[in-house]
């Protein structure tokens, strides 16, 4: 994000009002914005220096192009370090990148292995988000990802394999309903294990607390309790925005196999599937992350004792501090 780079003067959130929800939308939906793959390197430097001009005071107001600017970086560097997010775990590459995962899981039809490759197939992707993007007080080690991915996976996998063999063994059941609960099985999954992925892969930043901010963005200490907030407003997020991926395409699939797609092959089935997946996504990611704020308040009163009675570089006392939730 642009507020990695250095400077005494602070950046504007965004353009947008962030204290309320659809500014958050409106401000998702820029950070998340497809076209923002296709800036190159250059577009970058030339992003970074523009916002470093305006921190450092040779840029009086912001204009169009430091607001251009600003999405850039916003849309492509890790606010906590300033490097670069690799391209497929960007939230501007993430519609795309879950594309061909989510319309996996959701084919109908899927035998046991299709359901184990597509769940791993998932988790795989979420650990690579959630590790590129998540707060980097305390980055794990290779063996703790190892083995947080691996519970993550064994979530998703127990939860799918075991729903898609009660489904067909309720008999009360009529057959259609056994039908749209068997294509809501992902959801099912993906929800349970998204939730224990969240928690697995940011278990240091609960256990050891994450850096707190003042202001004017300078580091005031480290909090568990800001960690909690951020890690549980993190898997909330992930369980909002995956309700309506994985619920309305498949429902919506399952009537027009019924009407417009019955007796269609299987290409043109699986093209209205990744066309639904595709639409959704798009509408639904922004409303999503917009839930909670990235950067967000909390006041210190709320957190650690020790974080009381200090002030900033102005001799003010901190009442209010600031956190990178993560993504």
């Amino acid at each position: 994000m642009a507020s990695s780079v250095p400077g005494p003067i602070a950046l504007p959130e965004s353009k947008f009002d962030l204290t309320t929800y659809w500014g958050r939308v409106r401000h998702c939906a820029e950070i998340s914005d497809p076209s923002m793959l296709l800036n190159s390197n250059v577009t970058l430097e030339n992003a970074k220096k523009l916002i470093s001009q305006y921190k450092n005071g040779e840029q009086k107001q912001m204009t169009p192009e430091l607001w251009d600017a600003k999405k850039v970086l916003d849309s492509t560097v890790h606010p906590d370090t300033g490097e670069t997010v690799l391209l497929p775990f960007r939230m501007s590459c993430c519609v795309l990148s879950n594309l061909v995962v989510t319309g996996g899981m959701l084919t109908p039809g899927l035998g046991t292995v299709g359901t184990l490759f597509w769940q791993v197939a998932n988790q795989s992707l979420n650990v690579a988000i959630n590790t590129a993007n998540a707060n980097k007080s305390h980055p794990l080690s290779t063996q703790q990802l190892i083995q947080n991915y691996t519970i993550a996976v064994t979530a998703s996998c127990g939860v799918a394999l075991g729903l898609n063999s009660i489904v067909p063994k309720l008999k009360s059941l009529s057959q259609n309903t056994k039908l749209i609960l068997g294509r809501l099985v992902p959801f099912a999954a993906v929800v349970s294990a998204g939730i224990v992925n969240v928690f697995a892969m940011r278990s240091e930043e609960i256990k050891k607390g994450i850096t707190v901010f003042d202001k004017n963005g300078d580091e005031v200490g480290t909090s568990k309790t800001a960690a909690k907030y951020a890690v549980g407003e993190t898997a909330a997020s992930r369980v909002i925005n995956a309700t309506p991926i994985m619920v309305v395409p498949p429902l919506i699939l399952v009537q027009l196999q019924k009407g417009l797609l019955k007796n269609k092959g299987v290409g043109i089935q699986t093209l209205a599937n990744l066309g639904l997946i595709l639409t959704t996504s798009f509408v639904a990611l922004p409303f999503a992350l917009g839930v909670f704020p990235q950067y967000q308040p909390i006041q210190v009163s709320k957190l650690e004792s020790e974080l009381s009675g200090k002030k900033d570089k102005d001799g003010n006392a901190i009442e209010t501090v600031y956190f990178n939730r993560g993504i």
